[in-house]
């Protein structure tokens, strides 16, 4: 099975963008240089890469994406920042069960 990756870029009007691909520098540097101009992160270059998460295949990868997708911006921001803390209280649903998934994580500086 091929890794698969999620990624968080940073934008430079400081929205994120979220993907998946399985070659995240590659698709780094594709963004960055605006290969595609309908990309929703062309117009917002600069970008930063901000984090990565290896999923095992394509079908985790884009669950994980469209979860991620589905945060607020304070709980992306904590899994940005490594805040395992912040993000176990952020997670927190009506019930107070914590619904966080453990993930292979490679915060990106």
């Amino acid at each position: 099975m091929r890794a698969m990756y999620v990624y968080i870029l940073r934008c430079s009007d400081t929205s994120y963008y979220i993907g998946v691909t399985n070659d995240y520098a590659c698709r780094f540097d594709e963004h960055q240089k605006g290969v595609n101009q309908a990309c929703y992160t062309f117009e917002r270059r600069p970008l930063t890469l901000v984090h990565v998460e290896e999923c095992d295949g394509q079908l985790e990868a884009i669950a994980r994406e469209k979860q991620l997708k589905g945060w607020s911006r304070a709980k992306k921001e904590a899994l940005i920042r490594g805040d395992e803390t912040m993000l176990s209280k952020l997670a927190l649903n009506r019930t107070g069960i914590i619904t966080v998934r453990q993930h292979r994580t490679n915060n990106v500086p």
